[in-house]
């Protein structure tokens, strides 16, 4: 039997496709509840008037942490720690405001560094992902087009590899949510501990914390979806054959 696009599960249009919408409406929403939460607690200055990149370079120093350099990056909620080069790097709307949201982005960021100082298995697991993760997300497709043009053996090889590709995007995904997770609970501490914001401050900041939080579950849930879609989308094709 041919799989021409124009055929069955393989045409332009079919029932699988709700799996991805389903995914990509979880990411909007995501990304609309963490921006609109960060807009309205960046309006509450921190009572200790510091700056992002002010929390950043004391929590760091209150940590034992000097090697880390922190730097200034354009964008909107761009931020990232990079354990390659020991940066801690701080987007426009974080490095230079004191409100409350921006403190608690830069004291994820500081969470992230000190997680790199002590080690902690899923950063380094996650990081050591990285280069397979990009490799199978980039040839994971174009594997299984390629694989569509075969009726053979040979087109359903391709396409398990394709899907088996596309897989270790999905487990970098899922990998990353104790990292967000561990990140967001040790800047919650340090900003406690650090007294960077007094115990009335400490609630708005966590629930900018736990919006950009969801932003990591709705990319997983997301790529789960993704991998589902695949599966059952080809998981067939060889009794087809």
């Amino acid at each position: 039997m041919g799989y021409g696009y124009g055929y069955g599960y393989y045409s332009w249009w079919d029932p699988t496709y709700m799996l991805v919408i389903i995914g990509a409406v979880l990411c909007m929403i995501a990304s609309a509840r963490v921006k609109s939460t960060y807009s309205k607690y960046s309006r509450y200055r921190s009572m200790s008037n510091m700056t992002g990149a002010q929390a950043a370079e004391r929590i760091l120093h209150a940590a034992g942490i000097y090697d880390v350099t922190i730097r200034h990056v354009s964008g909107n909620l761009t931020d990232n720690y990079n354990p390659r080069n020991k940066t801690l790097n701080l987007s426009d709307s974080v490095y230079g405001s004191a409100s409350v949201a921006a403190v608690g982005v830069a004291a994820h960021e500081c969470g992230h560094a000190i997680q790199h100082q002590k080690n902690y298995v899923p950063l380094s697991l996650r990081s050591a992902i990285v280069p397979v993760a990009n490799f199978g997300s980039t040839l994971a497709w174009p594997m299984i087009l390629i694989g569509l043009f075969f009726t053979n053996s040979m087109g359903t090889l391709l396409i398990n590899l394709g899907i088996i590709f596309f897989s270790f995007a999905v487990i970098f995904q899922l990998v990353t949510l104790p990292v967000e997770f561990n990140a967001s609970r040790r800047a919650m501490q340090l900003l406690g501990d650090t007294g960077i914001l007094s115990s009335e401050e400490l609630p708005k900041t966590r629930k900018v914390l736990s919006a950009a939080a969801l932003t990591y579950v709705a990319s997983a849930a997301a790529a789960i979806l993704q991998l589902l879609r695949l599966v059952l989308l080809f998981g067939g094709r060889r009794n087809d054959d």
